[in-house]
């Protein structure tokens, strides 16, 4: 037996009393851990406010972070006018302006969006006269079936505002991004270039 001035090692009281302290901090250990929380990992999926000012109004909406503004507008906001197309930012159907102007609403995550967001629906009436860009294409019959027509007006009035609209080639350039599966093309640079004297005048 090891004896206490032993220098070798400890004596059996000192084993003893380090067993009786293992022994005793153990429960508490286990019991700890037992009842610890585990960590709270942020759910990726959980709806994330989102507060947009839209033609004028504020609207605050509860969204999936991955939404698009594109469908903030249409499922969320109940505005209809831009429209999914190709949903790949290829046919510029969902035009919109953001900050003034053209953007892909189906390609902007609408918690990204901080600048105020014209729609078509926000192209302002003036003593109930239409936008000159609307009328302008109703004036040259502009549209067949009309999807595009919401996104095509957006793209027009934001072609003027750049000044992008200094020619018929100039504009089909500045345009190239709206696709019109009726072929409305030539009226849509008439249109255009009516309005752009209004807009302007």
């Amino acid at each position: 037996m090891t004896h206490s001035n032993d220098p070798r090692g400890a004596s059996r009281r000192d084993f003893f009393k380090i067993s009786a302290s293992a022994a005793a901090v153990a429960p508490v250990v286990a019991s700890t851990a037992l009842h610890a929380q585990p960590e709270q990992k942020p759910d990726p999926f959980a709806p994330v406010e989102v507060d947009l000012v839209v033609n004028g109004q504020r609207r605050r909406m509860a969204l999936d972070a991955r939404t698009t503004l594109l469908d903030a507008l249409r499922r969320h906001a109940g505005l209809t006018g831009a429209k999914k197309g190709c949903d790949h930012g290829q046919c510029g159907a969902c035009t919109v302006h953001v900050g003034g102007k053209r953007t892909l609403s189906c390609l902007t995550l609408a918690v990204m969006v901080r600048e105020p967001v014209t729609t078509i629906e926000g192209l302002a009436a003036t003593d109930g006269a239409l936008h000159p860009m609307q009328q302008a294409f109703i004036d040259h019959d502009a549209f067949q079936c009309g999807y595009c027509t919401p996104g095509q007006i957006m793209s027009a009035v934001a072609c003027v505002k750049e000044g992008h609209a200094g020619s018929a080639d100039e504009i089909r350039e500045y345009m190239s991004g709206n696709l019109c599966r009726c072929a409305a093309y030539p009226h849509i640079v008439t249109a255009i270039q009516q309005a752009k004297t209004q807009m302007e005048g």
